[in-house]
């Protein structure tokens, strides 16, 4: 069976779940706090030299981490990854994005707001502005189409969802974004999740 190492908390370790959970692939979860530096323990750092979660264990015993790597791996061959070579390269487009372009500016400004006790006004104003053009740019693609890529949820949805629909949690004000809650709504509705 699939071992998750996973921090409920972080939306990287969300994502892997709930594609788990979407495709029907059964896992052990072990909860891997990374506030109490459990991914740091030398236990960890045997599997994930790099000490960051998520991380899974295959039934091999083969390591893998990196969130998006690892839907990827999980999701090969199933209607999560799209059949067009363009559609499927405009995913990985939304995947490579949302690791570059939104998690560090939306994560690390929930991050810091809630877990950090930071209030909105004390964040940089940097990670503020790249966090609203992160979130203008999401919904200006979600007010042409009900998901990211194509008329079906693929990985790109559910990447950019986990931290996009607690960004009111880093002081991001969704109401102003009507698309993505729409979209928030949509995707989760298929996921199966909720708060």
């Amino acid at each position: 069976m699939l071992t998750i190492y996973g921090d409920s908390i972080s939306g990287n370790c969300l994502k892997v779940k709930w594609a788990a959970d979407h495709l029907g692939i059964g896992y052990e979860w072990i909860e891997t706090d990374v506030l109490r530096d459990e991914s740091r323990s030398p236990a960890f750092l045997a599997i994930n030299p790099a000490g960051q979660v998520p991380t899974v264990v295959l039934p091999d015993g083969r390591a893998l981490a990196q969130s998006n790597a690892i839907i990827l791996y999980l999701a090969e061959g199933s209607a999560l990854i799209p059949g067009s070579p363009y559609d499927r390269a405009k995913m990985l487009e939304w995947l490579f994005w949302e690791q570059y372009s939104h998690e560090p500016y939306i994560a690390v400004a929930r991050f810091q707001v809630r877990y950090l006790g930071k209030s909105f006004s004390d964040l940089d104003p940097r990670l503020i502005e790249r966090g609203q053009l992160a979130l203008q740019r999401l919904d200006q693609a979600v007010s042409a189409s009900d998901f990211l890529v194509g008329s079906q949820l693929t990985l790109a949805d559910i990447a950019l969802v986990a931290y996009t629909r607690v960004a009111g949690e880093g002081g991001f004000d969704l109401a102003l974004y009507p698309a993505i809650q729409a979209w928030i709504a949509r995707v989760e509705g298929v996921l199966g999740i909720a708060d």
